[in-house]
């Protein structure tokens, strides 16, 4: 008996040890696909489409059909490790390709051994576990512990092809047999096949992500760069110059502006014909004008040029816009067909978004004019631009630890200063004067952390219409003037509420507090440019709804601040 188990249990190294050289033949094709080009770009996509996953289930089929060749032929069956691309490509892919793969890789096991012993049960079991893995693709994607869940999953999904060859193959004797001999090298070996898989195809998301931190930080330094020429308008002159600094800072071959109906400016490879002043070329850039979204062209002929030898044969055509309305486009090339990455693609949407802001900023000036007839043009130059600066310091800072949190905040800086220069209206509704409010706090607790507290009180059904920049100065005094006082910092609290004559709207903070003496000038006429926004506030209220519905405010030392104002029903 125990010469017996002896013997069973060299069988059982002895196979481990050749299984397991097997599988490091199917991780080596991993580490191969990992540095082609297509394989990465459809592992790294968030969303793929129908035609990704069919080629997803082409590959890991193969993978599986691989992992059937490379087995040990033993009592009738192979001991493989085809498992590993059907189940990985369930878990990256979803519950269609892990079924194309199994059916693939399991269809090809039946039909090279059609009546053999195993044949069925294990096209089956292929077939089972990709599906499984498909299945279990979310539950993948939020688990923390990819490597060790896919290891988990993996063994499980072994111990179910032991079941089922068990239950299909025939004879039951002969199954149960060959199930002791190579069911816990085929556990053991497959999932940590599985595992080191998932982690080569880990390393790419990894590898992705700091390209993209990269990528995040250079559109930053792009923006700091081209803040000057945008600011001046968007014209062929502004265009050239912000397109040579894009092709000296990055590896594209071309860059170009264009407005709705002409080329600005065009630089690099192309230039000879791409020339500004001349109508669009392009039939994808009139169709991205049209549909004002992006577009991606992966060859020559989908870029559509009518020149006949140009050398542009991919491209991001990108819509720059002033609020909903495209103004034009902003176009990256390169000269190799298939070339732009999903990091190009972000970088073009990136630029092109801070583009759109500072457009929209070069119309200060027009803004000011609107906002001088509505009384708006103290509040509009007492705008600090130490405050952009500081905004795009702590982005850039935020890009090498958390390029999301950074991206989220160039979206809040580029909606406050759109909002801030958008007030051509005599009133704007309360819920928007508390979104532009909620982009300038998100930016300043970015910067000052746990020293900032805000809390929003804002009574459910509320209907009130308001002067635009009403509430955005006290906010920011509270804050600036309050809570940041302390060293320990403190909360702003922003509450609105029913009354009967309209809507109260209050803005409280425990910061330092205002001295009296101070208080009874601040909002006089004699009052020091830090209290202009105030000042302002105040004024813009009484001239609109009467003298009694000027800015209250009530201060005590160390204790904290209460501005409020009531905003009357019509």
């Amino acid at each position: 008996m125990k010469d017996i188990f002896k013997e069973v249990f060299s069988l059982l190294v002895i196979l481990l040890k050749n299984l397991s050289s097997r599988v490091g033949i199917i991780l080596i094709l991993a580490l191969f696909l990992s540095k082609v080009g297509l394989f990465r770009k459809l592992v790294s996509k968030r969303n793929i489409n129908l035609q990704d996953k069919i080629y997803l289930s082409i590959i890991f089929g193969f993978i599986g059909i691989i992992g059937t060749y490379t087995g040990i032929h033993l009592q009738g069956a192979i001991v493989n490790s085809r498992v590993i691309g059907v189940f990985v490509g369930g878990l990256l892919g979803g519950p269609l390709v892990g079924f194309l793969s199994g059916l693939i890789a399991g269809g090809h096991r039946f039909l090279i051994d059609i009546g053999g012993f195993t044949a069925l049960a294990c096209s089956l079991s292929t077939l089972t576990e990709g599906i499984m893995a498909g299945f279990l693709k979310k539950k993948f994607e939020n688990n923390p512990y990819k490597i060790s869940f896919a290891l988990i999953t993996g063994a499980l999904a072994e111990v179910i092809q032991m079941i089922i060859i068990l239950l299909v193959a025939k004879p039951f004797t002969a199954a149960l047999e060959l199930v002791k001999i190579i069911g816990i090298p085929m556990i053991v070996a497959n999932a940590i096949g599985i595992a080191v898989f998932i982690a080569i195809t880990d390393g790419i998301f990894k590898e992705i992500e700091n390209e993209a931190v990269y990528q995040a930080q250079l559109a930053l330094k792009i923006a700091d760069r081209t803040l000057a020429y945008f600011r001046k308008g968007f014209n062929e002159d502004t265009a050239k110059d912000t397109a040579n600094i894009i092709k000296i800072m990055t590896n594209i071959e071309a860059v170009s502006f264009t407005d709705t109906e002409k080329i600005l400016a065009h630089v690099g490879i192309g230039e000879d014909h791409h020339l500004p002043g001349s109508p669009i070329k392009t039939s994808l850039t009139r169709e991205t004008l049209q549909s004002k979204k992006y577009i991606v062209a992966n060859t020559k002929e989908e870029i559509d040029c009518d020149f006949f030898n140009c050398p542009l044969k991919s491209a991001i055509i990108v819509p720059i816009k002033e609020e909903d309305r495209v103004i034009g486009t902003l176009k990256l090339y390169k000269s190799k067909e298939n070339s732009i990455t999903k990091v190009e693609t972000e970088l073009a949407l990136g630029l092109a978004q801070i583009f759109s802001t500072q457009i929209e900023l070069s119309k200060i000036d027009y803004q000011r004019e609107l906002l001088a007839r509505s009384e708006l043009k103290a509040l509009q130059a007492q705008i600090n631009p130490h405050f952009l600066f500081n905004a795009i310091n702590t982005i850039v800072s935020l890009t090498r630890t958390k390029p999301d949190e950074a991206r989220k905040l160039l979206l809040h800086l580029g909606n406050y200063f759109r909002k801030n220069f958008d007030q051509n209206v005599d009133e704007v509704d309360l819920y928007k004067e508390i979104e532009h409010i909620n982009s300038y706090i998100e930016i300043e607790k970015a910067r000052f952390g746990d020293k900032l507290e805000i809390e929003y009180n804002i009574e459910e059904d509320i209907e009130c219409k308001l002067p635009p920049l009403i509430l955005q100065p006290l906010v920011e005094n509270a804050i600036k003037h309050g809570v940041l006082g302390k060293i320990e910092g403190g909360k702003v609290e922003i509450i609105a509420r029913k009354n009967g004559i309209g809507t109260e709207l209050l803005v409280k903070d425990n910061g330092v507090g205002i001295p009296k003496d101070k208080l009874d000038s601040l909002l006089q006429e004699k009052c020091t440019n830090e209290g202009i926004g105030l000042k302002n506030v105040n004024e813009r209220l009484k001239n609109k709804y009467g003298s009694e519905y000027g800015l209250k405010i009530v201060s005590e030392v160390n204790k904290g601040t209460i501005a409020s104002m009531v905003i009357p029903k019509y």
